[in-house]
């Protein structure tokens, strides 16, 4: 059965005002008068029906030297670049989206997966490139607790959104992103609820995640969920990028500060377990990224061809 008219001239709009208009979820619901999550879903059949087609063609034989160099320097299963290297960070951000959303259609298209999901600008900007991708069986589980105020980035907003998006289910971590104590966090670890999703999210085969890099004007700091002297604590320990909850030097070890035993997440030792993606985006993650890369958590790198090249040379230095 055909659906009616009304129903599509609906989808059409807010796919407009949207993806066109470029309003956010929040300013179309207000717009037209409808809930967030209905704007969520009409976004989702919009796709699904075709009214929303992207389309793009990334592999070229720059990129594609670029990402072999770069799985070759850090010993990674896989690397994808794409073909942009703008000081333009949030068209650096839709860029790695992009072929972030292409991978993700790749490994949730059949059968029953879980995967693990971090948080932040760049998976946003995956969710919403995003595609043709249903599969009532995928289940997405959040690796770190969530903040205070629904944003498309947070951790719950990226997980409900790629849930909707795909017809698949979520699992929250019902937790705060950041206790306010060592002891609190332990108390928060210990709930039934907490353990359950954690063991969900140790048993993802699959998890894909971004990072941060410590700086003023990174996300934790700029979404409040660090007070200044916490974000001051984290220069003076030498932390260079956060992730999953946790802060690293640039060696690629945790940094020794209190603030990677308050927060309720995925640890260390479980992503080294499980096969990681990580999505860097913009040249001034590279130093941040090649923290990451001297982990050991990470299997595969989607970037943009900006900070594929700086840190490569980082790396090679």
């Amino acid at each position: 059965m055909s659906q009616p008219a009304r129903d599509s001239d609906d989808l059409v709009q807010v796919a407009w005002l949207y993806h066109v208009g470029r309003l956010s979820q929040d300013e179309v619901s207000r717009h037209l008068g409808i809930s967030r999550f209905k704007v969520l879903r009409f976004l989702a059949e919009a796709r699904d029906q075709g009214l929303v087609r992207v389309s793009i063609g990334h592999e070229t034989k720059g990129t594609l030297a670029l990402a072999d160099r770069l799985a070759a320097r850090f010993g990674l299963t896989e690397v994808r670049v794409a073909p942009i290297a703008s000081p333009d960070e949030a068209a650096a951000r839709r860029a790695v989206g992009m072929l972030a959303a292409g991978f993700l259609a790749r490994i949730g298209r059949d059968g029953a997966v879980r995967i693990g999901v971090g948080w932040g600008r760049t998976m946003a900007a995956m969710a919403q490139a995003l595609t043709g991708l249903r599969n009532p069986d995928l289940c997405f589980v959040s690796l770190m607790g969530s903040m205070a105020r629904m944003a498309e980035t947070g951790p719950f907003d990226v997980c409900a959104r790629l849930a909707a998006l795909t017809g698949g289910s979520a699992m929250f971590l019902p937790a705060p992103f950041l206790t306010d104590s060592e002891e609190d966090c332990r108390t928060v670890l210990r709930q039934r609820l907490v353990r359950e999703t954690l063991l969900a999210a140790r048993g993802a085969p699959w998890s894909i995640i971004s990072l941060g890099d410590c700086s003023p004007g990174a996300l934790l700091s700029t979404s409040g969920i660090l007070t200044a002297a916490e974000a001051a604590e984290l220069i003076a320990a030498g932390a260079v990028a956060d992730s999953t909850g946790k802060f690293f030097l640039a060696d690629g070890s945790l940094a020794d500060t209190d603030l990677n035993r308050r927060a309720p997440s995925i640890g260390i030792e479980d992503l080294r377990a499980t096969d990681v993606t990580l999505l860097a985006a913009g040249v001034s993650k590279a130093r941040a990224t090649l923290a990451l890369m001297r982990s050991g958590i990470v299997n595969r790198l989607i970037a943009d061809e900006g900070a594929a090249r700086v840190l490569l040379d980082l790396g090679d230095g």
